[in-house]
């Protein structure tokens, strides 16, 4: 009769099994029709409504990180070669460069004026509302202040999609990655180390998909 022996080395310990990757993000995203929908929806007779049109805007048409956004100065909405630009202060310390869309130099330069923010140009851009007044204050919003913002607005505007912070970052880069931008650009100006993490806001296999579903004919 033969004895098993006790093997001080598992021989399997060095399978590795196949790696997961995740190639489709979890962010909610908006069809360009309702980020319009959305954006135009504002009350911008008040300055709120200008920062929220302008937050908004700032993170669909230049990919912005909410997080960079909201640490924002006047300052860092400057023009250069007679175009609105904006500076963005990513993780890390490093200093991110973007020319603004002709519809985001619009927002922008309304807040600017409509707001009366050309005053102190280290101040900070985007402010939360002083209470009771309706009147910007002096103190910078918080990611908090802008996902209440951003509900309560596709609220208003009739959105069903439950949206949060990082929506408009994967709306813009799947908008322009479905009219003919391509990856690298796109990881570019989202200011990504890699096409990978691009990858994670581009959803335009959502569309492929329901297509696909609706072929389904019972």
């Amino acid at each position: 009769m033969v004895t098993g022996q006790v093997v001080s080395v598992n021989p399997a310990a060095s399978v590795r099994g196949p790696s997961h990757t995740v190639r489709r993000g979890k962010t909610p995203v908006l069809a360009p029709e309702e980020a319009r929908q959305l954006l135009d929806a504002i009350d911008v007779s008040m300055p709120v409504g200008l920062r929220d049109r302008a937050l908004i805007g700032l993170m669909v048409y230049s990919f912005a990180r909410v997080g960079a956004a909201l640490t924002m100065k006047v300052e860092d909405v400057y023009v250069q070669n007679r175009r609105l630009w904006v500076r963005l202060h990513e993780k890390g310390g490093k200093r991110h460069e973007m020319p603004c869309h002709h519809n985001l130099e619009a927002y922008l330069h309304a807040y600017l004026v409509g707001a009366g923010l050309g005053s102190d140009p280290k101040a900070p851009l985007f402010r939360t509302v002083a209470r009771g007044t309706g009147q910007l204050s002096e103190r910078a919003m918080v990611q908090a202040d802008a996902h209440a913002m951003i509900r309560r607005r596709a609220a208003a505007a009739g959105i069903a999609t439950r949206i949060g912070n990082h929506t408009f970052r994967a709306t813009g880069i799947t908008a322009y990655l479905k009219n003919g931008g391509t990856l690298e650009k796109a990881a570019t100006m989202a200011n990504h180390a890699s096409t990978r993490t691009t990858q994670l806001y581009d959803r335009r296999l959502d569309e492929v998909s329901l297509d696909e579903v609706e072929r389904v004919l019972i």
